[in-house]
């Protein structure tokens, strides 16, 4: 997204909405619906001040390492903290490295343009676990302003910012022998769901309802230290919200599944979908 062009979900009217990259709404922006993430715009291209998110709409963002890694090791040094260069470090393979770096830089980048501050200014702490209370959940920002989340793998990142808690994922579809040994650990339904599908179909199933978990998981604080068996969020083209949340695909490259996961506002309705 460049010049001032308004975020994902900014005016949409339904839950969990998004823009497509020509600003038209894109199918199924109601809850459920598929999400269109902006992509982050050059390292060279200095951000906008942004909007703030509202309830239940994300700003989401996608990262494609191939289209900064040029240009990352140089900006790098100049935004992310001492911790995230000795960790970009310790990455083996260069294209591992350059994706965390165009993840975190992506980051710093979105939390400054709506913070108003630099982006080496950005300051991140961790939210006590709702487990054990100890200070190791979800990232956030000491002042709760804003709520983030980041996940990337394989060249591909997705950053989301929300004004309530948020979760986001995103994978690789597995091969099918990966689905085999792995359903087993969701939820009974939805293991079910899978067996019934034949391994191509499975597979993609699979990575859809895995990212959907994943990024619930990710905005409760909680992560994978939760059973993912417990909460049922479905296999199929609609994810199945858990209670207090909204799910919702994301649209990203082929080969690839992800989605989103945001707090509702307690007490407030979620917006009627257009």
């Amino acid at each position: 997204m460049t010049g001032g062009t308004r975020p994902p979900g900014s005016t949409a009217s339904g839950p969990l909405s998004g823009s497509a990259a020509d600003g038209t709404r894109p199918p199924g922006s109601a809850a459920g619906g598929i999400l269109f993430p902006d992509p982050l715009p050059p390292l060279t291209s200095a951000l906008p001040r942004q909007p703030p998110p509202t309830p239940a709409r994300p700003h989401l963002w996608l990262v494609t390492t191939a289209v900064h890694q040029e240009t990352v090791t140089r900006y790098a040094p100049l935004v992310l903290d001492p911790a995230e260069l000795a960790r970009a470090e310790e990455f083996r393979r260069p294209g591992d490295r350059a994706t965390y770096m165009c993840a975190h830089v992506g980051l710093r980048r979105l939390l400054a343009a709506h913070l108003g501050i630099a982006p080496r200014a950005v300051s991140v702490a961790r939210a006590p676990c709702p487990c054990c209370g100890e200070p190791h959940g979800r990232p956030v920002l000491p002042d709760g302003r804003l709520h983030f989340s980041l996940s990337h793998c394989e060249g591909l990142s997705l950053i989301a910012v929300a004004a309530t808690p948020v979760g986001v994922d995103v994978e690789p579809v597995p091969p099918p022998q990966t689905v085999a040994e792995a359903a087993d650990v969701l939820h009974p339904a939805e293991s079910a769901e899978l067996a019934a599908l034949a391994p191509g179909p499975g597979a993609a199933a699979f990575a859809r309802v895995w990212t959907r978990k994943e990024a619930y998981l990710k905005g409760t604080g909680v992560g994978l230290g939760a059973d993912p068996a417990a909460e049922y969020v479905g296999s199929g083209p609609v994810p199945t919200d858990p209670a207090g949340w909204l799910l919702a695909d994301v649209a990203v490259p082929a080969g690839h599944r992800a989605a989103v996961a945001v707090r509702m506002v307690r007490g407030a309705s979620p917006p009627k979908p257009p």
